[in-house]
């Protein structure tokens, strides 16, 4: 198995791209990726313990409180508009890397 050496920036935005995206796992982020499940993980428990665990959970009980209003839809369907953009961006970058890998 041969060991692969992810940028500094492509952990970042792995990461990034994982915790914007509620509800989803790992597993899936790491499939849309290429990139092996515990080797996101590591990634993840490392950006934790850099962080300190206390800004995930704040921010999930943020999103418990929203009610549904007109002004509380729009600021959730800015945020979906941003985790998509940002998870675009990831993939062009990841696309990117990948790309200068392969030499023919």
């Amino acid at each position: 198995m041969v060991n692969k050496h992810y940028p500094a920036q492509f952990k970042a935005d792995a990461v990034a791209l994982y915790r914007s995206r509620p509800g989803t796992t790992i597993a899936q982020v790491a499939d849309d990726l290429g990139v092996n499940r515990e080797t996101l993980r590591s990634w993840v428990r490392a950006d934790d313990q850099r962080r300190g665990a206390t800004a995930g959970s704040a921010a999930t009980a943020v999103r418990r409180q929203a009610s549904g209003s007109v002004e509380e839809e729009n600021a959730e369907l800015r945020r979906r508009i941003r985790e998509l953009e940002a998870e675009r961006d990831i993939l062009r970058k990841a696309a990117r890397y990948f790309a200068g890998e392969t030499h023919w």
